[in-house]
């Protein structure tokens, strides 16, 4: 099992150059499978810069699938500066055949590009709260050999029956969380392979699920109730980057806005042991220290984020890195966990950087807009229909909807804002660009610590080898000790 697993963290920051790098060094590499869809299409419409995804097209295993999403999203030369990009129809109950390909072949392009010249294990992380791409998500990442699903961000109990029915060449259900549905309504979405694979149906290899929670509560519920074999657990904690479960107890606030975390939220690791699983530590973990702490407590490794987010291969845009790597290195990066930010109401771990969504004139300008609706929630309506909001949509859209205009107030279109986060921003008729929005962990300026002297950035090579150094090290010392007492 690895140490490390490299995180699966935004949309597009971890790439498949960084889960190449990290898996190529026998460690876990994970692409996020967040919206990769978009991503693959604002690539195709910038021309494919370095032929990358043609490769991905070339070996995908059903030739004229892949012929039709290239033909329909590809812009030779790439689109002129300036002009937007392609628009796709946000995500429904039952989408279209054209959007269920589209995710097919995204994630089967970008897993296979993360397993390309070597044969280690390559992950996919997905979040549980972005649940209409599922099921058509999975199934181009299984095509492409992954070797591990990761998901958190809610409660995974039927990933584990999805990839066991893909592997046995079934059709899967997931059920879709509906506000205000009646507990008999058919909230189901299916897919099934045989109704878009060319020729004979291929045998996929089932890849090992590892759920990420926060909390024992969470880690004994997913081993008790998921519909199949959950082969580990990640151990989240609070300060780790992006989405963090929101606190256990009444949701107090400290001086400065950001959410309270208490002895609840703290997990018991004597509990976890006992459940007999293996589990990585994650949130804060990204040194050589807390490795052999994890591993001294039973744990088989750690999940490390921020520390990856901003090496060489990652899909951070590089102006935003060296913004960030320079303040680290002075130890002044400033992270603020908004508890409104995401219009999903998790907590959300933010960069506070100037010309960014965390400044207030930036967020003020935005015109609110929801146009890919990745994070809208499924609800009821009074005529018995599934429609869709977003806290983060217009306040008079929402309002329409049945939401409240309080859920609206601090919302960001994270989804607009973290595809401009890795140099693929809308630009909106007037001229204007989306604006990022960087989420790291609380342990940002630890990353300077990574950079050798006379350098301004490091690899995901540096951040493993310094990792695991202090491992060997310290078997090392543990040889030295034990061959002493002996002699």
């Amino acid at each position: 099992m690895p140490k490390i697993i490299q995180g699966g963290m935004g949309v597009g920051v971890s790439n498949w150059r960084l889960a190449q790098a990290v898996s190529r060094l026998g460690q876990l590499g994970v692409v996020s499978g967040t919206a990769l869809d978009q991503v693959l299409v604002r690539r195709l419409a910038d021309g494919d810069q370095g032929g990358h995804m043609r490769r991905g097209f070339d070996a995908f295993p059903f030739p004229e699938m892949a012929k039709r999403i290239w033909n329909e999203y590809f812009q030779s030369g790439g689109k002129p500066a300036g002009a937007p990009y392609p628009t796709t129809p946000m995500h429904q109950r039952r989408d279209s055949r054209k959007l269920i390909e589209l995710l097919m072949v995204s994630n089967f392009v970008e897993v296979f590009l993360a397993r390309e010249g070597h044969l280690n294990k390559v992950g996919v992380n997905f979040l549980e709260k972005v649940q209409l791409p599922h099921l058509a998500s999975i199934y181009g990442a299984m095509l492409a050999g992954v070797g591990y699903v990761l998901m958190g961000a809610g409660i995974p109990l039927h990933i584990p029956g999805v990839l066991d029915n893909f592997a046995a060449r079934r059709p899967a259900e997931y059920k879709l969380t509906v506000t205000g549905a009646p507990a008999d309504m058919d909230t189901l979405m299916q897919f099934d392979p045989r109704e878009y694979v060319e020729g004979i149906l291929p045998e996929l290899e089932r890849p090992k699920f590892l759920a990420i929670v926060s909390s024992n509560t969470l880690a004994s519920t997913m081993l008790r109730r998921a519909t199949g074999r959950v082969d580990g657990l990640i151990i989240e904690s609070p300060i780790a980057g992006g989405h963090n479960a929101p606190p256990r107890g009444k949701g107090a606030l400290d001086a400065t806005g950001q959410p309270v975390y208490g002895e609840r939220d703290r997990v018991d690791l004597g509990e976890l042991r006992r459940l007999g699983v293996p589990f990585w530590m994650a949130g804060g973990y990204g040194s050589a220290q807390k490795l052999r702490e994890a591993l001294s407590e039973g744990a088989a490794g750690v999940q490390v984020g921020t520390a990856f987010a901003f090496s060489e291969e990652s899909g951070l845009r590089h102006d935003l890195k060296k913004m960030l790597v320079a303040q680290a290195s002075q130890g002044t990066a400033k992270v603020f966990t908004d508890p409104v930010a995401s219009p999903t109401g998790f907590p959300f771990k933010v960069a506070q950087l100037a010309g960014t969504y965390s400044d207030a004139g930036v967020t003020a300008a935005r015109a609110r807009v929801c146009d890919l609706g990745y994070l809208r929630e499924a609800y009821w309506t009074d005529d018995g229909k599934i429609a869709y909001r977003c806290a983060a949509e217009p306040e008079t859209s929402y309002i329409a909807k049945g939401g409240k205009i309080e859920e609206t107030a601090g919302r960001k279109c994270l989804c607009n804002a973290l595809l401009a986060n890795i140099g693929y921003p809308q630009t909106r008729p007037d001229g204007v660009a989306e604006p990022p929005l960087v989420t790291v962990g609380d342990d940002v300026n630890r990353v300077a610590a990574f950079i050798a002297s006379g350098r301004d950035s490091y690899s995901a090579e540096d951040v493993v080898n310094a990792l695991l150094r202090g491992v060997a090290e310290s078997a090392e010392s543990q040889a030295e000790r034990t061959l002493s007492v002996s002699s």
